[in-house]
């Protein structure tokens, strides 16, 4: 009969032919026969079913080898033994011996037949040993797959006892070596199929034997920290699913306190880890590697967390174009950019692929990428909240997520109180800046310390002001002046350093005041006018900062007399203001004068209309102007009693205002019509960024500084509670208060006053008015030299603005704008505007300054600086300042300043020598993320209207596919 089958099956008849005739021999299988015939039979269907060359013959050895399982079973026993089995598995069968695929499939057909007879557990004995050792040779994925099929329909078989161990951690060796050898999405589909096989087998013996899943474990982590062998499989995120999630927490503790473990495996571990958000269809993954990560930050490895974020964070982001992993991927990202909270960096390395993401994902209408949106969106504001201060990086960003839900401030205190690393930011200061170079601007940041951004942002501010900067670098050595003295270091080394940003520690403790709460943002308003009050005070006790300049001669008698007697504070930023009440009775005046160092403008009530004088041009209006003194410097005369604050009805005495005025330059032959300053920039209806928080007030209508000043210097009505006391009517009168400029400060200091209290709500509120900031100021300075109280014109340039970002006092970020002094003859737009935001310094315009407001509405200008032209007013101090310039140049810092800026710099380069080494050395250690990019650019070249012709271009087909898996 077996004569028969066989020459049936190689003859050349049609299959249907063939089929009635084997079906015929298949049916006398079933009768009785003798022992001999039925061992031919076997042996034919064994040949066929594992050499034969059509699926048809195999086909046909297994149906013949199932009858003759079934109807005659001690034949069957006999053929299929223990000797035989062992033969089949060590030396193959036939002429293609080990190299027939089929061999495991043809023992589990087989086994099926023999579990009641006496051989059963011999067989069980030998595949037990068999399976171990064909592990330890590491099959291919297919050859495992049915290894674990096997072993999945016949537990039996399973290794026990210590070799159950030894068997779980080479089934995971053999995984981490499995590789994907085609391209095409249906022998990809395949691979996952049999990874899943594998890893699958991994989970029933876990599930019946706990104690194989920590040595399990410890295997996949030598596997993945290696550094000695080229990166594992991504197939090891398999694994890793089943792991049950109770043992996350003994896991993670037991690894990260491992002091065996070094750095840079751990670094190799956690790094391939985070590739593992690439693997399809894996459950749990991002739970894994989002507890690894905390539990790195609780013993403090920030080195580790840092690199590893740095060089991965991108690769996790360009996952979220595909919906398969979309899920996992989103979650390790929310989790690495809440938690690198030190550091603008991880976010900044997102911005460029941001907005063609977020393009991708609109395109896609579906339900997971509306979802990814939406919380992208709030992760990218919650960023936005913690590093404010980049409105150039911020605005495309900006505004592709625009339509998008904005997060209330609350929740996204809360997203980034329960994700940041450490409460103790000075404890990751040395990890910031990392290896870096000097801004291209020339200029140094400063590090922030923990909240202390209120502070650098005034420090870049005060050194930004060139005549300051030098008076207080020309100090002599020993000059009794113990917080000068540390200004001075901090402005030299700002000045000479080679480091990127220097850390301001030894002022910040020095000028602290002692009512601050360490750690929390503070006033920079505050903090300004106690550090001016602080130098003094300081210098009215020790030596006059000038008397270098009078043993030097360089000074007149005349001007001696008049400025050595001012400290260096009085000098630069002093002015005096004449307070003026006037009883509306007796018409009797009273006056005070006093000094101030800065401004405070208040915002007029909502229901008072101020009358704008001249208003702010836009920035591209403005026309070639020099910066140098006018020829004639106006007067204006005339009394300030005008009817702003409160008017007087039937008032003889009221006359044309006094006013504050800033320049308009318009082209020749353009008429000089005034442009209200609300109608500079966006209008607030179409703000892109809705305010944050109840405690927001809306902007309502634009205004400019000189409306503020105007304001501050109009007449105030003293009323009902808060009548005046007149001496000459003894008793309390209706009165009007007036303030008048006497004498223009060097540098003007304007505060806008944004933080008040409301009382309807019992909560600090912050007025969010975008306010127009004139880049040339004409202030109106009494004049007692010209009969009649007449007024003087005195022109101001702008300097500094220090932005607030946020929406009350006590929270958000402060950072600075700021230009270089002007030259003779150089015109307004071609003078260089600065961005300082800690350690960050950048180019700047003008532009930025003007529309900050307009495209984020919490960043408002709070701080203004300006500085005095040239005038009658001030020509003493100025020809005082240019003469000391033009015999000393740049200022010559002494002898112990020089020294330690020189060692400091010397130290800089050895350390910056030691981290490329280190960094080298970590860097190297990371496994290699196979061109990320591509999954980016791809998308970009799908929405190309001309398409591509290459391989690689479009987003769909195999080629995608392949490549979000590995």
């Amino acid at each position: 009969m077996d004569k028969i089958l066989e020459a049936v099956v190689m003859s050349s008849y049609p299959n249907n032919v063939k089929q009635g005739l084997v079906r015929r021999v298949i049916e006398a299988a079933k009768q009785p026969m003798d022992s001999e015939q039925c061992w031919s039979m076997l042996e034919l269907s064994t040949k066929l079913y594992l050499t034969g060359d059509t699926k048809y013959k195999r086909e046909i050895g297994k149906e013949v080898l199932e009858v003759y399982g079934h109807y005659h079973p001690e034949e069957f026993e006999e053929f299929f033994n223990v000797r035989f089995l062992l033969s089949l598995l060590q030396e193959g069968y036939g002429p293609l011996g080990k190299r027939s695929h089929y061999v495991l499939d043809y023992i589990q057909l087989g086994l099926q037949f023999v579990l009641e007879s006496p051989s059963a557990n011999s067989i069980f004995s030998l595949l037990r040993i068999e399976v171990l050792r064909k592990v330890c040779e590491r099959p291919s994925p297919k050859q495992c797959a049915k290894i674990s099929k096997l072993l999945t329909q016949h537990p039996q078989c399973i290794p026990t006892g210590k070799h159950q161990l030894l068997f779980c951690q080479q089934l995971i060796r053999c995984i981490g070596q499995f590789q994907c050898v085609s391209e095409g999405e249906e022998e990809i589909m395949e691979f996952l199929e049999q990874v899943n096989k594998v890893s699958g087998l991994l989970q029933r013996i876990w599930r019946t034997q706990t104690s194989a899943i920590l040595p399990s474990l410890k295997e996949l982590f030598t596997i993945i920290s290696s550094t000695e062998q080229e990166a594992p499989s991504n197939a090891l995120a398999s694994v890793v699913q089943f792991v049950p999630l109770e043992l996350m927490d003994g896991v993670i503790r037991n690894l990260t306190n491992d002091d065996s473990i070094t750095d840079v495996q751990m670094m190799m571990a956690i790094g391939r880890m985070i590739d593992w958000v690439s693997w399809p269809l894996g459950k749990n993954i991002d739970k894994w590697i989002i507890a690894l990560l905390k539990g790195l930050a609780a013993v403090k490895k920030f080195s580790i967390l840092i690199e590893v974020t740095l060089s991965k964070i991108e690769k996790v982001f360009s996952k979220l174009l595909y919906p398969i992993v979309r899920e996992g991927a989103l979650s390790v990202l929310q989790y690495m950019l809440l938690s690198f909270q030190h550091s603008h960096e991880a976010f900044h390395l997102l911005l460029p692929h941001i907005p063609r993401l977020v393009a991708s994902l609109k395109k896609e209408d579906s339900n997971s990428a509306t979802s990814c949106l939406e919380q992208l969106a709030e992760l990218i504001h919650c960023m936005f909240f913690r590093f404010s201060g980049f409105p150039d990086l911020y605005e495309p960003v900006l505004e592709a997520v625009k339509a998008l839900p904005i997060p209330n401030e609350d929740r996204i205190k809360h997203l980034l109180g329960q994700n940041a690393w450490t409460s103790q930011k000075n404890e990751l200061a040395c990890f910031y800046p990392r290896l870096a170079s000097k801004s291209e601007t020339g200029k140094i940041g400063l590090i922030n310390l923990g909240n202390t951004c209120y502070m650098n942002s005034i420090i870049q501010s005060l050194f930004m002001a060139s005549d300051f900067r030098h008076s207080v670098l020309n100090l002599t050595e020993g000059n009794s002046q113990p917080l000068m003295t540390k200004l001075q270091w901090l402005f030299a080394f700002l000045e000479h350093s080679q480091r990127p940003a220097i850390s301001p520690e030894s002022f910040l403790s020095a000028s602290w005041p002692p009512w601050f709460t360490p750690g929390a943002q503070q006033d920079c308003s505050e903090y300004l006018k106690y550090l001016l009050d602080r130098l003094h005070e300081e210098e009215k006790t020790g030596k006059r900062i000038y008397q270098k300049l009078k043993e030097s001669s360089l000074m007149s008698q005349a001007v001696e007399h008049h400025y050595l007697n001012k400290t260096l504070i009085e000098k630069m930023f002093g002015g005096k203001m004449m307070t003026k009440i006037r009883c509306l009775k007796c018409l009797n005046v009273s006056s005070r004068e006093e000094a101030f160092t800065d401004l405070s403008l208040a915002f007029p009530p909502s229901d008072r209309n101020v009358c704008r004088s001249t208003s702010v041009l836009p920035v591209e209006e403005i026309g070639p102007q020099f910066i140098e003194p006018p020829e004639n410097a106006g007067r204006l005369m005339g009394s300030p009693w005008v009817q702003r604050k409160g008017p007087v009805a039937n008032d003889p005495h009221a006359a044309p205002s006094v006013s504050v005025e800033s320049l308009g330059f318009h082209e020749p032959g353009e008429a000089a019509n005034p442009v209200r300053g609300d109608d500079v920039g966006v209008d607030a209806a179409k703000d892109p960024l809705p305010t944050f928080g109840e405690q927001a007030c809306a902007p309502k209508d634009s205004k400019s500084v000189p409306d503020l000043i105007n304001y501050f210097l109009s007449p105030e009505r003293l009323t009902a509670e808060n009548k005046y006391h007149c001496e000459k009517c003894a008793s309390l009168q209706d009165a009007e208060k007036v303030a008048e400029l006497t004498e223009g400060p060097h540098y003007l200091i304007l505060t806008l006053l944004r933080f008040s209290f409301d009382p309807r709500t019992m909560k600090r509120k912050k007025i969010l008015d975008n306010v127009s900031i004139p880049v040339v100021l004409k202030l109106p300075i009494l004049d007692g030299a010209v009969p009649g109280n007449g007024f003087m014109t005195v022109v101001y340039d702008l300097c500094s603005v220090v932005v607030h970002s946020g929406v009350s006092s006590e929270s958000g970020h402060y950072y600075c704008y700021s230009r270089e002094p002007a030259s003779d003859k150089q015109l307004d737009f071609e003078i260089q505007w600065y961005l300082f935001n800690d350690t960050r310094v950048s180019f700047s315009s003008f532009e930025s300054v003007s529309n900050v407001t307009s495209f984020f509405p919490k960043d408002t200008a709070y701080v203004l600086f300006y500085r005095q032209r040239p005038g009658r007013q001030s020509c003493l101090l100025h020809e005082a300042l240019a003469e000391a310039g033009r015999l000393h140049g740049e200022p010559s810092l002494h002898k112990d300043l020089m020294e330690a800026i020189s060692k400091d710099n010397i130290l800089f380069l050895q350390e910056q020598e030691k981290e490329a080494r280190n960094r080298a050395a970590y860097i190297s250690a990371l496994p290699k993320s196979p061109l990320w990019w591509r999954d980016l650019d791809r998308d970009k070249d799908d929405d190309s209207s001309s398409g591509g012709c290459s391989p690689a271009a479009g987003g769909g087909g195999s080629g995608s596919f392949h490549g979000l898996v590995f």
